[in-house]
């Protein structure tokens, strides 16, 4: 193989390695940062809205906690097997 082709394969490989070591040293520091109770800065990430259908549609009845206050509040006391 021509050198040059050879130092470019290796450069490639080198920028690739430091890129991979600096994102599992970024990682190490957010874990351990979690671990000890401290907060990382905030950033503007959101985690998006995730779809509950194919179509892209959500689901729109109502959750089991919705149904559970509802009927408490129409009779004063929780359904059996519910905690109020």
């Amino acid at each position: 193989m021509h050198p040059e082709i050879l130092r470019e394969l290796s450069a490639q490989r080198g920028r690739e390695m430091r890129d991979r070591a600096h994102r599992a040293r970024l990682a190490k520091m957010a874990r351990g940062s979690r671990r000890h109770g401290r907060d990382l800065p905030d950033d503007d990430f959101v985690i998006p809205v995730i779809p509950d259908y194919v179509d892209g549609s959500f689901r729109t009845d109502r959750t089991a906690g919705d149904v559970t206050r509802q009927v408490t509040s129409e009779t004063g006391q929780a359904p059996a097997g519910h905690a109020a």
